[in-house]
């Protein structure tokens, strides 16, 4: 009998050590991020206001993949993926540019946002995939720079 009561006792003290370890989703998150600081890649996660016209829901806070911007007068936009390749403006305007659409056909499907400020250009993602999609990432933001 005390042996099942110190086993009791052990669980208990135990279990809470196993709410501390990190989810499957959560894990991998944390290797694409760490992927992404390996290959020099800066992300940080941000608060976003999402249109309400998306068809998916992205994540608040949302996973920012940044670099800085090259030139002096670089230009500036914003897009959206409203549904996966469809890239449009705060308008909803689809993008006609060709050059960024030439860019944004690499992008996977849950990549919700890309923009281009005068300091920055920053891409806003769901994180799911491999790690190979952070290459994608990574050549499609060091283009756009």
């Amino acid at each position: 009998m005390t042996v099942w009561i110190v086993v009791s006792i052990l669980l208990v003290v135990l279990s809470p050590l196993a709410w501390l370890r990190p989810s499957r989703a959560q894990s991998g998150r944390i290797a694409l991020r760490m992927e992404a600081r390996r290959i020099g890649l800066a992300m940080q996660l941000a608060p976003q206001e999402w249109p309400h016209w998306l068809s998916q829901e992205p994540p608040n806070p949302c996973a920012q993949y940044h670099r800085p911007r090259r030139g002096s007068q670089p230009a500036c936009w914003t897009y959206w993926q409203k549904t996966p390749g469809v890239w449009v403006n705060q308008w909803q305007e689809v993008c006609e540019d060709r050059l960024l659409l030439n860019h944004f056909e690499k992008l996977p499907g849950n990549v919700f946002k890309i923009e281009a400020d005068k300091q920055m250009i920053a891409l806003y993602w769901g994180e799911k995939g491999d790690a190979s999609i952070l290459q994608t990432i990574d050549a499609t933001l060091k283009a756009l720079a």
